[in-house]
């Protein structure tokens, strides 16, 4: 049994339509999303139609959270001048563009969901969070103590714990459990800035977790961000010209 699982499209529909291409040439059928669907690039109407029309289960993410229920924007320390106002006129065009439909649909969307999957007479928990068990906001890397890791595993229950938000992809293995992070479809901060997301495959004996990374026609999402009120701040970061997003 094989289940994809993506995060963090930001609007960018080319980007999830390659994702999904993907999904689908490998014979996938199981399919999750960890939310963020909105902000950044010009799709996110499309975006949100496109997951409902096929039915992908998906969390709420901390942006979807901001736009469906107006929450105010708060400057971030960490941004810089330049990237603050980016942000707010940014996630000022979502709230103005987003459908009264489609914001419904944001604020109907689950905080985060355990699966349980049987494989012969093995049962598999899988967590999908966007970013923590109890925050859908908070930044969890690579690089942090293996003990936040085990003790989410061990709070949730579970086998996996996959998570997004933080746009970077990582597998963590400790003891028969995984962590792992799907990186981002829409707004990947790797060098690559290729859409990711994770297959996991799973038997009776073990889950095995594998990061995909795909092409996707980055230079025209660039273009469309540029011909939109959308600050060009954010096709500046997708063509990684020395601009940093967090």
């Amino acid at each position: 049994m094989q289940i994809a699982i993506f995060s963090d499209v930001h609007g960018n529909l080319p980007a999830l339509e390659v994702v999904l291409h993907d999904i689908e040439q490998r014979g996938i059928h199981q399919k999750f999303c960890l939310g963020d669907l909105v902000d950044f690039a010009p799709w996110g109407n499309e975006v949100i139609e496109k997951i409902k029309q096929l039915n992908i289960p998906c969390l709420m993410g901390n942006h979807d959270e901001r736009i469906a229920f107006d929450i105010p924007v708060i400057p971030l320390t960490k941004h810089s001048e330049e990237e603050t106002a980016a942000r707010f006129l940014a996630i000022d065009h979502s709230k103005k563009y987003i459908t009264v439909e489609n914001k419904k649909y944001l604020a109907e969307l689950p905080f985060h969901v355990k699966l349980n999957y049987k494989v012969g007479e093995k049962h598999w928990n899988i967590q999908l969070v966007h970013s923590s068990l109890e925050s859908n906001d908070t930044y969890l890397y690579e690089s942090e103590n293996d003990e936040i890791f085990t003790d989410l595993l061990n709070d949730s229950q579970a086998d996996v714990v996959i998570m997004g938000h933080t746009h970077l992809s990582f597998k963590k293995y400790f003891d028969g459990q995984w962590a792992i992070n799907t990186g981002s479809v829409g707004r990947s901060k790797e060098e690559n800035r290729l859409a990711s997301y994770v297959i996991l495959t799973l038997d009776e004996e073990r889950i095995t977790p594998e990061i995909i990374q795909v092409e996707y026609p980055l230079e025209e999402v660039c273009q469309q961000i540029e011909k939109s009120e959308i600050p060009n701040y954010y096709a500046s970061f997708l063509r990684n010209e020395n601009v940093s997003v967090f």
